[in-house]
């Protein structure tokens, strides 16, 4: 019991350090181009949340989020869009490209608001639900699962470079003025993105935590131990692992809809192969089984991308492969793990005794 109060105590007081430090230094600390860097770095951390639960706790190795970042990016995209053209008009890209006079029956939906919000995270969830129950009911596993997703997000891709006149091929969707009334050429309201960004973070924290260390949790990581003894047991492992692939779309989701007030744009170079290897590539270097590890590696590897490949734009691609391939490799905890081995090793040497130089002569 003590431990665990233990546990709850040292993470409130990490989650109130991340907030005191997102809240009140961040915005001090940083310019309001370098916030800006950092709320997009933050939305690349939301997406290792929810990777960190799939990958982490129950093995799902999903390599395909860059789908569900897309998605949710496009559903809040198509709404600011007609939004910024204004009442009966098209957005500038239709207008240029487009041979029709008037929105296609799919954008339709996207000019209510309250419609475009949720579908940024219910459109993703259905679509992983989808794919889940035709994968994880065949029993489709491993390598062949991250083969599927990863060949999901290239064919998501490829599609949306093919419609140029109504998704804005591959430019995509650009020069994201407005958000919800908002004009996002002011500072201020460049600072109100970031706090919104900031806060999803720290509440899609605060529920992968939960689920974690709920019920479920304990199941999830029974199913990715021994997901036969689980269905001995009465339960289906299927249902178990569509849930945690379920809510780690949502988030990823959450985050590509957040990330287009911080960034003005949403483009397939932004939600293919690359883009998801990269998120999971964070969630590896931090730690995949470790939220604060993963989320402090997305950021990391997220900034290490910004700054390294503008000196090494040819080499930063092979430097990405070669830290996801050590990662697994000589590190399969992240850096997370190495207070872990520090302390182990620290009680090995502790309890080894301690011959005399005489004696052992």
């Amino acid at each position: 019991m003590n431990v665990l109060k233990g546990r709850s105590a040292r993470a409130w007081a990490g989650f109130a350090g991340g907030a005191f430090a997102l809240f009140a230094v961040a915005p001090f600390a940083l310019s309001d181009f370098r916030l800006g860097l950092l709320a997009k770095y933050l939305c690349m951390a939301m997406v290792a949340v929810g990777i960190c639960l799939a990958w982490g706790r129950g093995g799902l190795l999903t390599l395909g989020q860059g789908v569900f970042f897309g998605l949710g990016g496009y559903a809040m995209a198509m709404h600011l869009k007609i939004a910024d053209a204004g009442p009966g008009n098209l957005p500038d890209f239709m207008q240029l490209y487009g041979t029709a006079d008037e929105l296609p029956w799919w954008w339709r939906p996207f000019e209510n608001p309250v419609f475009a919000i949720a579908a940024t995270v219910l459109l993703p969830m259905t679509v992983a639900a989808l794919l889940g129950l035709f994968i994880f009911r065949r029993r489709v596993k491993g390598a062949y699962f991250a083969i599927l997703s990863q060949a999901l997000a290239s064919a998501f891709a490829i599609w949306l470079v093919g419609q140029q006149a109504t998704t804005g091929g591959t430019n995509g969707l650009t020069d994201i003025q407005g958000f919800f009334g908002y004009d996002l050429d002011d500072p201020v309201n460049q600072r109100m993105v970031y706090f919104l960004i900031a806060a999803a973070l720290l509440a899609l924290i605060a529920l992968a935590r939960q689920l974690i260390h709920s019920r479920y949790g304990e199941l999830l990581v029974a199913v990715r131990d021994s997901e036969e003894r689980v269905r001995f047991l009465g339960y289906d492992p299927a249902n178990v692992k569509l849930v945690a692939y379920v809510v780690a779309a949502g988030m990823a989701g959450l985050a590509g809809a957040l990330f287009v007030p911080a960034v003005g744009i949403i483009s397939p170079a932004l939600i293919g192969i690359v883009p998801s290897i990269e998120f999971v590539i964070g969630a590896a270097v931090g730690g995949r089984a470790s939220l604060v590890g993963a989320v402090l590696g997305a950021l990391a590897v997220a900034w290490a991308k910004t700054a390294l490949s503008e000196e090494f734009p040819a080499g930063w691609t092979y430097f990405q492969g070669l830290l996801f391939i050590v990662a697994l490799a000589f590190l399969p905890g992240g850096l997370a793990s190495l207070t872990k081995l520090v302390r182990r090793r620290r009680a090995i040497l502790e309890k080894s005794p301690v011959i005399p130089v005489g004696e052992a002569a």
